[in-house]
């Protein structure tokens, strides 16, 4: 028993090797001895492990992901099991069902994280920014993530026009964004700003078209440049999709619109010159609309 408690380091016993008549420690100097981690040291570490788990999740999500994509290739998506697939990226099955639902939902392994990332750029935004602005750069998360693999992201393309099923997870997908950015410009309807004027009945309708013209300019985009096998500059041609939809939806979103003392762009003609001066920070579609509708003027 002796050898046993002494391993406790001499809280309840001495320490093997001190003299038998040695007095019990104080308990105060008993516990001073064990240092607590400072809470700085604490938190950054618990952040560090948080941050490595988010890493690690990442990693054996997108290695699932592979896997299943080269097995849909080489066997068909039908006749590829959800054990092949775990097998092929070398874990276990339940490891496969902490990752995802079904062996569709692997094909779409970065959905989850892109939906936060654009939603963090909703919350981030600047006060001057107009809101569609602010969606428009959201949604350039979704581009983001594609045009990172764009050899994977053509092969998913491809994939996903023979298979139903994940057709069908593809437009859930798209359906989790417009819900996002519906909800965001509801939030920053502004009805003076509207050129018609509109009634609260009609603020869910123009939010809700707005977002959904984004979604679809930026499907739109990508689906062109996936079926040219990604080539060209997919940003730049985002970027004009955006611009027609600028123009054309607008209008009605005017919560965090600059003040006429401070606009975004401002426009002067000397003789047949055009005179232009911006912000450094006003979004680029905003100083195109200015310009053009100085254009537009005789």
């Amino acid at each position: 028993m002796t050898g046993g408690i002494a391993g406790w380091g001499g809280l309840l016993e001495p320490a093997a090797g001190s003299p038998a008549h040695s007095p019990p420690p104080d308990p105060v100097t008993a516990c001073n001895v064990h240092h607590m981690p400072e809470p700085e040291k604490n938190s950054r570490t618990t952040s560090q492990r948080a941050n490595g788990a988010a890493t690690q999740r990442l990693r054996v999500r997108r290695e699932l992901a592979a896997a299943a994509m080269e097995l849909f290739a080489t066997k068909g998506y039908e006749a590829t099991t959800v054990d092949e697939i775990a097998a092929a990226a070398g874990v276990a099955r339940r490891t496969f069902f902490r990752h995802f639902r079904s062996k569709e939902e692997a094909i779409f392994p970065d959905h989850d994280d892109t939906l936060v990332r654009a939603q963090a750029v909703l919350e981030a935004a600047p006060a001057h920014e107009h809101p569609l602005d602010t969606v428009c750069r959201g949604i350039k998360e979704v581009m983001k993530m594609y045009a990172a693999s764009p050899k994977g992201s053509v092969e998913r393309y491809k994939l996903t026009r023979e298979v139903p099923a994940l057709r069908e997870r593809e437009i859930a997908s798209v359906a989790r964004y417009e819900r996002l950015f519906t909800r965001y410009l509801l939030g920053h309807f502004d009805e003076e700003a509207h050129r018609d004027g509109v009634s609260g009945y009609d603020e869910p309708l123009l939010a809700e078209v707005a977002a959904s013209a984004v979604v679809t300019a930026h499907n739109h985009v990508l689906r062109r440049w996936l079926r040219s096998g990604a080539a060209g500059d997919v940003m730049a041609q985002l970027d004009h999709a955006f611009a027609i939809v600028r123009r054309t939806f607008g209008t009605g979103f005017g919560a965090h619109r600059p003040s006429a003392e401070q606009p975004a762009a401002s426009v002067a003609r000397r003789d047949e010159v055009l005179v232009t001066v911006a912000r450094t920070d006003a979004p680029l579609g905003e100083i195109m609309s200015t310009i053009e509708r100085a254009l537009s003027k005789d």
